[in-house]
């Protein structure tokens, strides 16, 4: 039973350590969580156009290249 208590002692430590951490951060405001938001939305549309973008370069020259063979 020692055995089974001391493999779990530090997971326990780990989850006290976290919640503490969680409670001791500053939360942010309305305004601050939608700008965040706000600018990772744009993040992920202009991602998401660079990948097509690279997507639609990409592909026919690798269908060349590999169709030559």
């Amino acid at each position: 039973m020692e055995a089974i208590g001391s493999m779990f002692d530090p997971l326990r430590e780990f989850a006290k350590d976290s919640v503490r951490l969680v409670k001791r951060c500053p939360k942010p405001d309305r305004k601050e969580f939608t700008k965040v938001a706000f600018y990772m939305a744009i993040r992920f549309v202009v991602m998401g156009f660079i990948d097509f973008f690279v997507k639609l370069i990409f592909i026919p020259i690798n269908n060349i290249i590999v169709g030559s063979f």
